[in-house]
């Protein structure tokens, strides 16, 4: 696939979220590490990583499984915008995440990210994560568009914050639940797994076969 064809598919933010070996040696990597409190991140600065692991919490909290943090979400995306993100991509993130992180601040009234709370960031990511029509998802979708050629034709652009800010929260729980659920513990203790597939069974019952539980990819 031509890059540029690989870029709109998967949104122009996060990029390659698949399960290949570069992504799933990262997710190994990101085992066992400490918690974001005392995390210093590689590709962010420690007050972007202290407030993209808040909000990761905030998409995944901590309920009867652990939470994304727990999991160590935020040191795979850090280490995934690091070393796998072509570099106008890494760019492009961090313009989201400013924007939507600005957004965050000026709502709570706060200057530093390192004094925004759960309560602060959650509001803010309702307003972006809510479903839009198909007409407004295809405009964000041509913004997007445009922005980036321009910027891959070595020319400047500019992007509507709002448009920023609604595609990083997207991609951002896109790859946050992916990560999530390509975790070891996830995959074996929370969803339906089983390391070596036995019989096909294409018509049964969800509740029946696996406790109602979704299969582990």
């Amino acid at each position: 696939m031509e890059r540029r064809s690989a870029l709109k598919n998967m949104g122009m933010a996060f990029g390659y979220a698949v399960a290949t070996p570069t992504l799933l040696g990262l997710l190994q990597s990101c085992k066992d590490k400490p918690a974001y409190a005392e995390w210093t991140p590689s590709f962010l600065n420690q007050e972007q990583g202290y407030a993209l692991a808040q909000t990761l919490d905030v998409i995944l909290p901590k309920t009867d499984t652990p939470s994304a943090t727990e999991m160590n979400v935020h040191v795979f995306i850090d280490s995934y915008m690091n070393e796998v993100l072509p570099e106008e991509q890494q760019d492009f993130v961090k313009l989201k995440m400013g924007n939507f992180f600005d957004k965050v601040l000026a709502d709570s009234g706060k200057s530093s990210l390192m004094d925004v709370e759960a309560t602060d960031i959650e509001p803010v990511l309702q307003t972006y994560l809510k479903k839009r029509t198909d007409e407004e998802e295809t405009a964000h979708s041509e913004a997007i568009s445009s922005y980036m050629d321009a910027i891959e034709q070595g020319g400047e652009a500019t992007l509507n914050e709002d448009i920023a800010s609604f595609s990083f929260a997207n991609d951002l729980r896109n790859l946050a639940t992916w990560a999530y659920k390509s975790s070891e513990y996830v995959g074996e203790e929370v969803l339906a797994y089983l390391p070596i597939p036995g019989e096909y069974i294409g018509c049964g019952d969800l509740n029946t076969l696996t406790g109602g539980k979704a299969w582990s990819l």
